[in-house]
């Protein structure tokens, strides 16, 4: 009777297809992704919501076809806990793949490869070993990787002692070192290289460990649908350069860190900023454009004095040459309103020169480049990009391109010739860095951003 009643069971009802997790995550139209609050992983930018890690997991979301739901927990182990249990469909949070986070999750394909670096204060004394940190507070964020590496090393500097802080992000501890609060952390070399053009007494003191790799984090299971799809997608991004756009655009401009420009820049902020702010508002506002952007090229041209005059006679607040000013119907460039007027609205123009084919923020940077070198010669070097088989709606390539310019063996067969390809190069990367620090220490992106609401949703089913 029992063996009978199986086989009607089995006849008379369909067999249960359990669908993959990929499938389900089609099924419910979201993918839920857990993230950090920071520069190099998820914040709310001028534009929106912004960040490396964002980028790419919002790419694959659509690469799925289905929504992205972000989570961000109060602390990192909050985020960890919460990738282990299986609430969450991935971790994309600058994770480093240690020893001990492989036993307990599934890493995706490494995307980007970070160094664990001791910051210290400019104005204290440079330890050179972790064995001198005896008469200092060391402090990093619990549950990371810096805590785990730490922990390692006390086998061989039983001496090492820290604090790890359940409460606070990496760049807070970064702040602290900068005001003094605390001597020392610990901090991923990606994290440092955006946060030391804002905090400008941070210093390395020496890395604490080699080169390690930054990773997608997922729970551990038996379906490997997601894994693999994963490891689809980081292939392609790879393989089509998006990747390299993408770090690019992270972190492409803060390569050279120029401590005693960045001092000076502080400085105007604070002494010369002021009287022309109102200037770069109006100007901008009325074409749409963020008044930051237009405030460090403005910098940029002339560390914001009105009275500014190149060797070349170029003169004023944007620099502007008679040609220039004469089509902007600018009649006094030494004028600061009439000259941020008329570089603002040159800018704008020059911007709605470059192709829409280019997106953004590459056309941005490009316009840019164009505003300091010429328009033409912009094309001459995204012919050259095409040539070198790279792309040239794509920053990243073009700027490896301009340099050439100046080089007859490329310029003597270009439309317009001869260009100091290098000064748009770096004119561009300055002013990248001017807008970053700007953003970052007007009033009202000081106050934490909050998390849009669409990214907090959580479905029933998980």
């Amino acid at each position: 009777m029992v063996i009978a009643s199986i086989v009607l069971v089995f006849k008379y009802f369909p067999k249960i297809q359990s669908l993959s997790l990929v499938d389900q995550i089609k099924q419910d139209g979201q993918l839920i992704v857990v993230t950090r609050n920071s520069p190099t992983t998820y914040y709310e930018g001028p534009d929106g919501p912004a960040g490396l890690e964002y980028e790419m997991a919002q790419m694959f979301a659509d690469e799925l076809g289905v929504k992205l739901t972000l989570l961000i927990p109060d602390s990192l182990g909050d985020l960890l806990k919460k990738t282990a249990s299986g609430t969450v469909h991935i971790a994309a949070a600058g994770l480093t793949i240690t020893e001990e986070r492989d036993k307990l999750y599934r890493f995706g394909p490494a995307y980007q490869e970070i160094t664990e670096q001791l910051v210290y204060n400019v104005a204290n004394r440079r330890p050179r070993s972790l064995s001198q940190l005896s008469n200092g507070t060391l402090e990093v964020v619990a549950s990371s990787s810096h805590a785990e590496r730490l922990k390692l090393l006390k086998n061989t500097v039983p001496e090492l002692s820290w604090k790890a802080n359940n409460e606070v992000e990496s760049e807070e501890l970064l702040q602290m070192v900068s005001e003094n609060i605390i001597e020392y952390t610990v901090a991923d070399s990606n994290e440092l290289a955006l946060n030391q053009r804002f905090l400008i007494n941070l210093r390395v003191a020496f890395d604490i460990n080699e080169p390690q790799s930054l990773a997608w984090a997922m729970p551990k299971s038996n379906d490997n649908s997601l894994f693999l799809k994963i490891q689809k997608f980081f292939k392609k991004i790879k393989e089509n350069g998006e990747l390299t756009r993408m770090i690019e655009r992270a972190y492409g401009h803060v390569e050279d860190f120029d401590y005693v420009g960045t001092k000076i820049f502080m400085r105007h902020i604070e002494t010369r900023l002021p009287a022309y702010r109102s200037m770069f508002e109006e100007a901008a506002d009325k074409l749409g454009l963020d008044w930051r952007l237009i405030a460090a090229m403005g910098y940029q041209e002339s560390h914001w004095d009105p009275d500014a005059v190149s060797p070349t006679g170029v003169r004023g607040i944007m620099m502007l040459t008679l040609k220039t000013a004469k089509d902007m119907k600018v009649e006094d460039r030494r004028d600061p309103v009439q000259s941020i007027d008329g570089g603002a609205r040159y800018f704008h123009k020059t911007l709605n020169r470059i192709h829409d084919d280019v997106p953004d923020p590459d056309r941005t940077w490009m316009a840019m480049a164009a505003y300091n070198v010429g328009y033409y010669h912009l094309q001459d070097a995204r012919k050259i990009t095409r040539k070198l088989k790279k792309n040239p709606n794509r920053w990243i390539d073009v700027k490896e391109a301009l340099p050439l310019l100046a080089k007859k063996k490329w310029y003597k067969n270009t439309r317009y010739g001869f260009a100091r390809g290098w000064e748009p190069v770096r004119y561009v990367e300055n002013i990248r860095s001017y807008y970053d620090i700007l953003r970052w220490t007007d009033d009202s992106d000081l106050e934490a951003s909050p998390v849009p609401e669409q990214f907090l949703k959580i479905p029933n089913s998980l």
